[in-house]
């Protein structure tokens, strides 16, 4: 995510699922982020705002202790046009289809992947499973990288366009104005005596 929250940050929205109470049909969840939720959102992704945030996942077991979670992320966020500096509301729709799976597979399966980038070809597995941590699912957590990777990090408002100003050059500002100053100043002096 190009703004990607770092371990040492608190997740501002949290909406925990615990692996083992997952029945076997699966479950569905719908999330709505709370004003502090979204405030603490927008404090870490240095938005302006984050005037509505909501996900809706379903949640099902897959085999050997996996999870797939898969559903949508909606949320209305207000940013700064990088050319106007106008305040503009972007909205964003993004699609999550995560698979979990224990941490033990998810290290084996990474370590599987480095060892295919030493071959030659490429490796059978595109990306690992993410890492079922604690025995939990945080869905908050999910929604909110969705969110943040979403985010358009250079938003312009509608029709705004960026014009360089360009400006002809000075003749006299050049590299080697000053020594021609300094010789100008000197044959001022000569024709001076």
């Amino acid at each position: 995510m190009n703004r990607s929250m770092t371990g040492s940050e608190p997740d501002p929205w949290r909406s925990p699922i615990t692996v083992a109470q997952i029945p076997d049909t699966g479950l569905h969840r719908e999330l709505e982020a709370s004003a502090a939720e979204r405030r603490a959102m927008a404090d870490v992704a240095g938005l302006r705002d984050v005037l509505s945030a909501h996900a809706d996942f379903d949640v099902e077991p897959k085999s050997g202790g996996r999870v797939q979670v898969t559903g949508r992320v909606r949320a209305r966020v207000g940013q700064t046009c990088v050319v106007t500096l106008d305040p503009i509301e972007s909205e964003i729709d993004e699609e999550v289809d995560l698979t979990f799976a224990p941490e033990a597979e998810t290290r084996r399966l990474e370590d599987l992947i480095e060892e295919g980038q030493d071959d030659e070809g490429p490796p059978d597995v595109a990306d690992p499973p993410e890492a079922i941590v604690n025995g939990i699912i945080d869905l908050g957590r999910i929604a909110t990288d969705a969110l943040f990777l979403a985010i358009d990090p250079y938003p312009r408002k509608p029709g705004a366009v960026f014009e360089a100003e360009v400006a002809a050059p000075d003749p006299e500002d050049h590299p080697f104005a000053a020594l021609k100053a300094l010789q100008d100043n000197k044959q001022g002096r000569k024709k001076g005596k």
